[in-house]
């Protein structure tokens, strides 16, 4: 699903990643872990194709990563960390925003099932200056969602959420029987409830775990967001 080969990203002098590889096989949740500049972001951004790859190789479902080519992005989803929503629209009118801008005409039918599947279908109408932090944070994975693609990328989808939020969150990600998922992410209760694996950034190299692996194995004093 998700396939980097020696990978190489640099900044001037600085090297962020260097020549990592990683394999993130269908229906693993794999949790991004690293201290604070460990370089988290440079790798989500490389995946994306936001940030051209300076050296190695990423292919996404066997498509390789290019600004040429469009393939890869349609089995790939992502929801950053803060992601701007319009707080005048209610629920609903936001989702159909997003999804109009997909294509012409919403899937009124799957805006209904994926507002559901996040628990907001009650709150559709309600305009979301009114929700609270998780509440925005679950209509972004909705739209998210909504693009039914077979790999989410989540960056930090519980950030400054309280601890029920949270838990809401969490139980939506653990229904998600059928995506790839990579969840980037500092919280270690999180981890262990949903995540199958751990690619762990240090020092510019990253290793692959399964869970139990990763807490056994790593040193985790002083490990950041």
């Amino acid at each position: 699903m998700i396939t980097v080969e020696n990978l190489t990203q640099s900044f001037g002098k600085k090297i962020v990643l260097d020549n990592i590889s990683l394999d993130i096989k269908e229906r693993e949740i794999c949790a991004l872990v690293g201290r604070n500049g460990a370089g988290k972001s440079t790798f989500i951004n490389s995946l994306l194709g936001l940030l051209p790859v300076h050296q190695g190789k990423i292919a996404i479902n066997g498509c390789t990563v290019t600004n040429k080519s469009r393939e890869w992005k349609k089995s790939i989803a992502y929801l950053p960390e803060k992601f701007m929503l319009y707080p005048l629209l209610t629920g609903q009118e936001n989702i159909t925003f997003f999804a109009e801008a997909l294509s012409k005409k919403a899937d009124t039918a799957r805006i209904e099932s994926v507002l559901k599947s996040v628990r907001l279908w009650d709150d559709r109408n309600v305009q979301i200056k009114k929700y609270s932090k998780g509440m925005l944070q679950r209509l972004g994975l909705a739209v998210t969602l909504y693009q039914d693609a077979s790999i989410l990328i989540l960056d930090e989808p519980t950030s400054g959420i309280d601890p029920i939020g949270r838990v809401e969150i969490l139980e939506v990600l653990k229904a998600l029987h059928d995506q790839t998922i990579l969840l980037s992410s500092h919280h270690l209760d999180e981890i262990k409830q949903i995540c199958t694996h751990v690619a762990y950034l240090d020092n510019g190299k990253m290793t692959k775990y399964t869970v139990d692996e990763f807490l056994k194995t790593v040193n985790l004093g002083g490990m950041g967001s």
